[in-house]
């Protein structure tokens, strides 16, 4: 039941039917499914929530309960699972070449698509697995808000870049479009959910158990706001905040489970940490 398959995918199918190339489309369906199923599996062993596999004309999206808070080796490894499933899908192919009922035409188109799927799935653009896997190395570099911000505008870089190679060399190319239309509409709604999912985040972090994790101090001053401190936060690592007074020259450290009561019981993120702090310093 969360398995879906996108109006696009079926407007795929279609044309490639009317066209008279079933046999091609049931290749395609089928590299994208395992691709997916790839993904799917490698969440599903490190107990992820999965809320829905989404079936793409060129790929597909594994839509899982994404806070930011999971592992990086964790997330590596369910975006790797995708991509990886086409190199024993090939090597298949190469087996099944000696039998009667897998053609040398069957192979060839197979390991076409195999190859196209999988590159085009490498593009560092969201959400494709190549977006994910360098907004994956931002958030392991920089904090957390700092990183998505990076990697949306790498992200959209790519894709005005693809824009205009369309434009010039395939400007009639039905297909590419509306691939293209999807990634803008994708990326646009991750611009727009920004801060929801900074909030996200941030919730999750309340419940999260700091083991393993690198210890980080980060130096603010009082007048910085509230807000603005905790996008200092990265991903990976426990944090104690050193919030410092320029004018007596003292300094007070808050553990950031504390900070993080603060954001979510007083409810007042715009105002300076001197507000909260005034008393201790």
């Amino acid at each position: 039941m969360k398995i879906k398959i996108n109006p696009l995918f079926w407007f795929v199918v279609g044309i490639g039917v009317f066209t008279g190339y079933f046999r091609e489309v049931l290749m395609i369906f089928t590299i994208v499914f395992i691709h997916e199923m790839g993904h799917a599996v490698a969440a599903h062993w490190f107990k992820w929530r999965i809320h829905k596999i989404e079936l793409l004309p060129f790929g597909g999206v594994a839509e899982v309960e994404d806070v930011g808070n999971r592992p990086f080796h964790e997330e590596l490894i369910v975006i790797l699972a995708g991509p990886l499933q086409h190199i024993w899908m090939m090597l298949l192919s190469y087996a099944l070449v000696h039998f009667s009922f897998w053609t040398s035409t069957d192979h060839h188109l197979f390991i076409w698509h195999n190859i196209m799927i999988l590159c085009f799935n490498l593009i560092p653009v969201l959400p494709l697995d190549g977006g994910r896997l360098v907004q994956l190395w931002c958030t392991y570099r920089f904090p957390y808000v700092q990183a998505l911000t990076y990697s949306r505008w790498s992200s959209a870089t790519v894709l005005a870049m693809m824009i205009v190679v369309s434009m010039i060399w395939f400007p009639y190319h039905l297909n590419l479009w509306v691939i293209i239309t999807f990634l803008l509409l994708t990326n646009y709604l991750e611009w727009k959910q920004r801060y929801y999912r900074f909030m996200r985040f941030l919730m999750a972090r309340q419940s999260t158990t700091y083991e393993n994790q690198l210890q980080e101090t980060i130096s603010v001053r009082d007048s910085m706001l509230l807000r603005e401190a905790m996008k200092q936060i990265k991903r990976g690592h426990s944090h104690m905040f050193k919030v410092f007074q320029l004018q007596s020259g003292k300094s007070l450290t808050i553990e950031e489970k504390e900070m993080l009561q603060l954001l979510f019981t007083k409810k007042k993120p715009h105002l300076p940490l001197s507000y909260f702090f005034s008393g201790r310093l």
